[in-house]
């Protein structure tokens, strides 16, 4: 096999060329095979494009770059696909209303595409394309129906795929073919022929009716080193009949980039049609791989916020828009939005209910956190002695984590991030506090709101929110197993005597708590705990091994958490669920302090 694939021409696969029109237009008009002539505002992907082909050997301009990459575009289309591929992830389930409410914030981010689904695949999709068109308001982006070619030895107009998708309303529709001889042997059980034949039905059908049409290539990668010729052949007969862009795809997540540099080269020097890609990340490399294929001017990316996708995932846009915009100068999503990145990123997590990972380039907490002594006090100095970026171009922030390694300028930055200012004596004791109590098994650096409440007494301060007296929990192993708690506090000089159940010793303390305090600090009611988490130190010693207790709570505005070790695992509840509800009185929105004649 020749190491760069076929080289074609112009006469090539019919010679069938697609008009992009001129580079300085803001739209474009052109003429697909059968189709009717269609017009739409040019994307910026686009305009590169346009651009591109006019000199491909030249540097691009406008993008605001001077890297050694003369096939750099100044701009890429950005097409997420977390509403189809990205829900394939194993664990990751999507109602329709969290379909729509993802593809709001996909909008507010400022992506180009967004790929809503497969209609006619299954109720859900189906709803989801019913209801779009009325409940969604993009600003931004375009929505993009997901299908395939029709099926092997059906007429385009009799394929059911097809209509769905002409059916789903929406300007532009994405149809996957496959370009691997292998799959059309094995898996379609038909003839390349066939497969070729398929594709021009398809793209031609949908191009009648109106709509702009992405070819995904599926196996592009590893279909063209097995088969160069039939792996262009269904690029060159997509481009013929009439496809908007064509996209090559790893499906299985194994090319490597010095292969896609390769591979998109030569492509990109035998079609006119925009080229994009498509990676999944099984070998860890989908990002680099966009980047790479970026850098010999491909113009249009396709992959998912957070990196959603079965398996291993697909190439995550959290990190390949700012690697692209910032480190590239290539655009991508608007300039001005890029600060939206680690919010809209975290929003989706949560839609999607999957953790955000905190270790996650760019948008996790922890990317921009630091833990030594020595790292902190460079930081102190000049930002950017660890950190490759300002954390504030993409919506996050630096963080200064405290533990048993943290060093005098950790805390007094940590202190001045809380408006508090430690003296020598205050800095000595809270240091020697630390280092004493995560040798007992705290660990302060996830324990945000105990480290402040730990850095607040040390400048002398105390709570008097309340006082406890005393509590007690009694678990009824009975039918219902339920748990009873009580407590005794005093709040000012009034000294108060509560009783809750609950399904378990913390949901106890915490109905107790609330139930004694409850009526003279309203704030309260807004605070909730959202996780438990419990790990146990020294197992060797079993049923009497230290615990660790971390308890998670939130306001609705601000998340904390609170930490408590014992070898009592009530008491090490309690003393984190005590300094939660502490650290939302002190941090509630309604002054806090008893009701007077309460």
């Amino acid at each position: 096999m020749s190491n760069d694939g076929p080289t074609l021409n112009d006469d090539s696969f019919g010679g069938g060329r697609v008009h992009t029109g001129p580079a300085h237009s803001h739209g474009h008009t052109h003429s697909h095979g059968s189709g009717p002539d269609h017009s739409h505002p040019l994307t910026p992907g686009q305009h590169a494009h346009a651009r591109g082909r006019n000199g491909r050997d030249q540097p691009a301009s406008g993008g605001g770059h001077d890297f050694d990459l003369p096939a750099l575009p100044e701009a890429v289309d950005v097409f997420d696909t977390t509403l189809r591929d990205g829900s394939q992830q194993e664990g990751l389930s999507l109602t329709v209303d969290d379909k729509l409410r993802v593809a709001e914030q996909l909008d507010h981010l400022g992506v180009t595409f967004i790929e809503g689904g497969w209609p006619g695949s299954n109720p859900k999709d189906a709803e989801f394309f019913a209801r779009a068109p009325t409940e969604l308001n993009l600003a931004r982006a375009t929505l993009v129906a997901f299908g395939s070619t029709r099926r092997a030895g059906v007429r385009a107009e009799d394929d059911e795929t097809l209509r769905h998708l002409v059916e789903a309303q929406t300007e532009a529709v994405c149809i996957v073919a496959k370009s691997s001889e292998m799959h059309v042997v094995d898996a379609l059980r038909t003839t390349l022929d066939e497969a070729v034949s398929m594709v021009v039905d398809s793209v031609e059908f949908l191009r009648a009716n109106d709509l702009r049409v992405f070819l995904d290539a599926e196996h592009f990668f590893d279909g063209y080193k097995a088969n160069p010729e039939f792996s262009l052949r269904i690029l060159g007969a997509a481009e013929e009949a009439g496809a908007e862009a064509l996209v090559l795809c790893d499906t299985n997540g194994g090319t490597l980039p010095y292969e896609v540099e390769r591979i998109v080269s030569t492509v990109l020097d035998g079609f006119e049609t925009q080229v994009g890609v498509h990676f999944h990340n099984d070998s860890g490399c989908a990002v680099a791989n966009s980047l790479a294929a970026v850098g010999r001017g491909a113009t249009h990316v396709q992959g998912c916020v957070n990196g959603y996708g079965e398996r291993a995932g697909n190439t995550d846009l959290s990190a390949a828009i700012p690697d692209l915009s910032l480190k590239l100068k290539v655009a991508t999503i608007p300039r001005e939005r890029l600060e939206l990145l680690t919010p809209v990123a975290h929003h989706i997590a949560e839609l999607v209910n999957i953790a955000p990972d905190p270790q996650q380039p760019f948008v996790g907490a922890s990317v921009f956190a630091h833990k030594a002594g020595l790292h902190t006090s460079a930081i102190a100095r000049r930002s950017d002695a660890y950190e490759h970026i300002s954390p504030e171009l993409v919506g996050n922030g630096t963080r200064f984590v405290v533990s048993e390694m943290a060093g005098r300028s950790t805390l007094s930055m940590k202190a001045a991030e809380l408006g508090l200012e430690l003296d020598s004596q205050a800095m000595a004791s809270v240091l020697d506090s630390l280092k004493r109590l995560e040798h007992e098994g705290y660990h302060f650096e996830v324990a945000d709101g105990s480290l402040e409440l730990l850095l607040r007494n040390s400048t002398g301060w105390e709570q008097d929110f309340f006082e406890l007296e005393s509590y007690r929990v009694i678990a009824d192993q009975s039918e219902g197993n339920s748990t009873e708690a009580t407590v005794k506090v005093l709040v000012g000089s009034e000294r108060i005597v509560a009783t809750a159940e609950g399904n378990g010793p913390v949901n106890a303390l915490d109905g107790a708590v609330r139930a004694a305090i409850g009526a003279h600090y309203p704030g309260l009611a807004g605070v909730h705990l959202v996780d438990y988490r419990v790990r146990v130190l020294d197992s060797a010693r079993g049923t009497g091994s230290v615990t660790r207790v971390l308890i998670d709570s939130t306001d609705g505005d601000r998340t904390w958490t609170t930490i408590g070790v014992s070898e009592n695992i009530i008491a090490a509840s309690w003393q984190a669920l005590s300094d939660s509800i502490v650290y939302g009185l002190l941090h509630a929105p309604v002054p806090p302090g008893p009701i007077a004649g309460g």
